[in-house]
C-alpha cells in the first residue's frame, strides 16, 4: 500500500471524519485525517496528497478558503479537491468549482459515487504529466490537441483549457459556425483523466424535438409509438467519458428542465424507465448563438444557462487571427495526405496569398473543406498552387455591405421586420444557400429554416 493514491480528508465532525477514512482506506488508498481547514493546509503541504476530500463548513479555515490555498500553488499543484457540501447548496458547490474544485458531492456522501469521483480523480496525476507533455508542444510549434494556432487569441484559449480540462467542470464552448468549437471539446476530452473512455457528440438541431429526449436519455421498450426495442441515450454511451451538447439553444424547453435536473443530480432516467440511473459524465455544451441573447429571448432557459456557464471558452472566427491561418492549412494539408494516401508537398506563395486575402465566412470548417478538395486534385509530390482552388474562389464572398447592399430600416419599423429584411438580403448574397447564409448570420441552419418557414420563404425568395 505504500504506492498507494493518497487522498487527505478534512471534517470537523469527528464520526464523519472517521467513517470517510475507514471508507476510502478500504478502496485501497492511503488517508490522512484533518479537523479543519487549517490542519488540512498543514497536512497538504507536508504530506504532498493526490486528492483532498473538503467539508466546506469546518472552523478555523472553511473549505473554500483550502481549496483557495491550495490553487494558489504553494502545494502539489496537481491535487484534485473533492468538496462535500450539504442537501440544497449546489449554488455553493458551483462556486467551489469556479476556484478549481476537482468535483463536489452532496451530504449524506453516496459511497459508490465518492468511489468513481476518487477513482477518476487518482487518474489525474497521469494525466497531468501528459499536459505537461501537450504544454512542451505548444510552446514549441503553437498546437495544442487538435488545435493549432499561435495568435494571442488562441494562446488565451490553450491556457484556458489547460486550466480546465483535467476537471470535471461543465464548459459552454461559443463562436460562429466552423470556428472550432468540437475540436475544443475533444481536445478537452483528450486532455482530460476521461481519455480513455468515450466522447460522444450530439447536435440538438438536427434531432427533431419529437426524438431529442429519446436521443440523450434512450428509451424503453413501449416507451412510444415505434420503440419496439430499449435503446441507450448518449448519456448512457458517453458513461465515464465526456458528452457535448451541440447547439444547446435549439434543445426544446422541456427537455432542456430535464436536462438541468440531470445535471444537478446526477441521475436520469430512460423515457418509460420506472427507476433512475446514476450517471458518471462531464457534460460540455456548444452554441454559435449569443448565449446571453437566447436567454432573453426565451429559447435557452437562464438556470441551464448559469448551470453550464461555469467556464465560457469564445472561439474567435478566424478574420480576427488571420496569422494563424498559414499553420492551420499546413495541419489540415498533413491531416488530408494521411486520410487520402497522398503526397502533396507543402503550398505555393500564391496559394498562400489567396488563402489570406478572402474573408473565411465559413471559418475553420470552410478552410478545412478548401484544402481536402485541392489535396484530391493536386498530383502526388507538386505542392498545392491557387490554380486547385474552386472556381471563383473569393469571388462571391460576402464582403461588407456597400450602398448597394445597405439595407434601409426607416423610423418606426418593428424589430422583426428589420429582422426579416436582414436573412432575406443575406440569403438572396448567398445565393439562396441556406447553409452559408445561416453561416454569416451566426444562426443554426434549423433557426434559418424556421424564420423563412415563418416569412413564408420555404423555397427561393419570391421578393420582398
Amino acid at each position: 500500500m505504500e504506492n498507494a493514491v493518497k487522498v487527505l480528508i478534512a471534517e470537523d465532525e469527528p464520526n464523519a471524519l472517521s467513517g470517510l477514512a475507514e471508507l476510502i482506506s478500504g478502496w485501497g488508498y492511503r488517508t490522512e485525517a484533518a479537523r479543519d481547514g487549517a490542519e488540512a493546509w498543514e497536512k497538504a503541504q507536508a504530506w504532498e496528497p493526490a486528492i483532498v476530500v473538503t467539508d466546506l463548513k469546518m472552523p478555523r479555515l472553511d473549505g473554500m478558503g483550502l481549496l483557495a490555498k491550495l490553487a494558489e500553488g504553494n502545494a502539489d499543484e496537481h491535487i484534485a479537491v473533492v468538496v462535500l457540501t450539504a442537501m440544497g447548496s449546489i449554488q455553493s458547490a458551483v462556486e467551489a468549482m469556479k476556484l478549481g474544485a476537482y468535483d463536489f458531492l452532496e451530504k449524506p456522501v453516496n459511497a459508490t459515487r465518492l468511489k468513481t469521483i476518487l477513482a477518476n480523480a487518482a487518474r489525474q496525476h497521469d494525466t497531468a504529466i501528459e499536459l505537461e507533455v501537450a504544454r512542451r508542444r505548444l510552446r514549441e510549434t503553437g498546437v495544442l490537441g487538435r488545435l493549432v494556432g499561435g495568435s494571442m487569441a488562441m494562446r488565451e484559449i490553450f491556457a484556458l483549457i489547460e486550466q480546465i480540462a483535467p476537471s470535471n467542470v461543465p464548459v459552454l464552448i461559443t463562436g460562429e459556425s466552423g470556428t472550432g468549437k468540437e475540436l475544443v471539446a475533444r481536445t478537452l476530452h483528450d486532455l482530460s483523466p476521461r481519455k480513455t473512455r468515450p466522447f460522444v457528440a450530439v447536435n440538438c438541431a438536427a434531432i427533431p424535438e419529437t426524438l431529442i429526449e429519446s436521443e440523450i436519455f434512450g428509451h424503453e421498450k413501449g416507451a412510444f409509438t415505434g420503440a419496439v426495442e430499449r435503446r441507450a441515450g448518449c448519456f448512457e454511451l458517453a458513461s465515464g467519458g465526456t458528452l457535448l451538447l451541440d447547439e444547446i439553444g435549439e434543445m426544446p424547453p422541456g427537455t432542456q428542465a430535464k436536462l438541468l435536473r440531470v445535471l444537478e443530480e446526477r441521475k436520469f432516467r430512460r423515457l418509460g424507465a420506472r427507476a433512475e440511473q446514476e450517471i458518471d459524465v462531464r457534460v460540455l455544451a456548444a452554441t454559435n448563438r449569443d448565449p446571453q441573447k437566447a436567454v432573453d429571448e426565451g429559447t435557452l432557459r437562464a438556470d441551464l444557462y448559469y448551470r453550464l456557464n461555469v467556464f465560457n471558452i469564445l472561439m474567435p472566427p478566424l478574420r480576427q487571427h488571420m496569422e494563424d491561418l498559414p499553420a492551420m492549412a499546413e495541419a489540415m494539408l498533413a491531416e488530408m495526405n494521411q486520410k487520402h494516401g497522398r503526397r502533396v508537398s507543402g503550398m505555393t506563395a500564391s496559394l498562400q496569398e489567396r488563402l489570406m486575402a478572402y474573408s473565411w465566412p465559413g471559418n475553420g470548417r470552410e478552410l478545412r473543406n478548401t484544402i481536402e478538395r485541392a489535396v484530391i486534385l493536386c498530383p502526388d509530390g507538386a505542392p498545392l498552387d491557387a490554380g486547385h482552388l474552386p472556381k471563383g474562389f473569393g469571388e462571391n464572398a460576402v464582403a461588407p455591405a456597400a450602398d448597394g447592399d445597405a439595407i434601409e430600416i426607416h423610423v418606426g419599423s418593428t424589430v422583426h421586420e428589420a429582422e426579416r429584411r436582414l436573412i432575406l438580403r443575406t440569403l438572396e448574397a448567398a445565393g439562396q444557400n441556406k447553409t452559408r447564409a445561416a453561416e454569416i448570420l451566426g444562426v443554426s441552419l434549423k433557426t434559418l429554416h424556421n424564420k423563412l418557414k415563418e416569412y413564408g420563404k420555404t423555397g427561393l425568395l419570391q421578393g420582398e
